[in-house]
């Protein structure tokens, strides 16, 4: 059965909280257990000190296709130190016992879940305090294999949507899904790239159209003025990852990650255009 916790809807929370203040929604990634499950935990904490109103963590898989080499290396050490999809449920359990009132989003691969068995992974995640799931790699058209037991168990589906996503397609997903949309921002796989598709904002007003729910666009947002254009076209925030593993990368083991909380409230100030 789902927590107590999943009686609440915080991305709800979340997104009126945005909406009142004026300020979009910033949603960072890393890997739970990346670079060891301590830093992480760190990580996490200099996230929300940098204003982050919501969390995607990734559960490292061997093959993550729509990843770029940052998050693929990524992926790699966390998997190769022996942890494990318990342990990564664990830590996630630590990370909302510390942070409570923030929404947290998974974003796995369906072998995972398959792994797992569908009706486990979901009581589980939900048991861990998880808000959303995003299956990276399972189209809407199979959506109904997992739709069930994340009802059952208060987690939402979390959908992506692309320029290429045509009207069939966007009204399945905004009919399955819950939290908000994940707007890929291009072609391709994650990374810092700045390379933005052009037809970005007649998706927005074609997501519009069909739903409430928040758009967020995630790929290539590494920059306080790519944050500015995504808010412009129509998004309600932004998800980053590539940019924030980078810079974490860079910093010595043990070292203070306020930079990392300084590039966030950077984001996170950036007005529309």
């Amino acid at each position: 059965m789902p927590s107590e916790l999943q009686t609440r809807d915080r991305y709800q929370e979340s997104f009126a909280r945005n909406k009142q203040t004026g300020h979009p929604a910033l949603i960072p990634f890393t890997l739970l257990g990346w670079p060891n499950p301590q830093r992480c935990l760190e990580t996490v904490d200099a996230f929300v000190a940098g204003g982050a109103t919501a969390l995607e963590l990734g559960i490292a898989f061997s093959d993550p296709m729509a990843d770029g080499p940052t998050i693929q290396q990524a992926a790699k050490s966390v998997l190769d130190s022996g942890f494990s999809v318990d342990d990564a449920l664990a830590l996630l359990s630590q990370i909302r016992q510390r942070h409570r009132d923030i929404p947290i989003g998974l974003l796995v691969y369906y072998n995972l879940v398959l792994a797992r068995g569908v009706d486990r992974f979901f009581a589980d995640i939900a048991q861990a305090g998880t808000d959303g799931v995003l299956i990276a790699d399972l189209p809407v058209e199979l959506v109904e294999e997992v739709l069930p037991a994340a009802q059952k168990n208060g987690v939402h589906l979390i959908g992506m949507v692309s320029p290429l996503t045509d009207e069939a397609r966007l009204t399945k997903i905004t009919t399955s899904c819950g939290g908000f949309l994940y707007v890929v921002s291009r072609l391709g796989i994650t990374g810092v790239e700045a390379r933005h598709d052009q037809n970005l904002n007649s998706l927005f007003q074609r997501i519009q159209a069909h739903t409430s729910l928040p758009a967020c666009v995630g790929f290539g947002i590494s920059q306080p003025e790519h944050v500015q254009k995504m808010l412009g076209l129509g998004a309600q925030g932004v998800v980053i990852g590539s940019a924030l593993i980078e810079q974490i990368r860079q910093l010595p083991p043990e070292s203070s990650l306020e930079p990392v909380t300084a590039f966030l409230k950077r984001m996170a100030a950036a007005p529309s255009l």
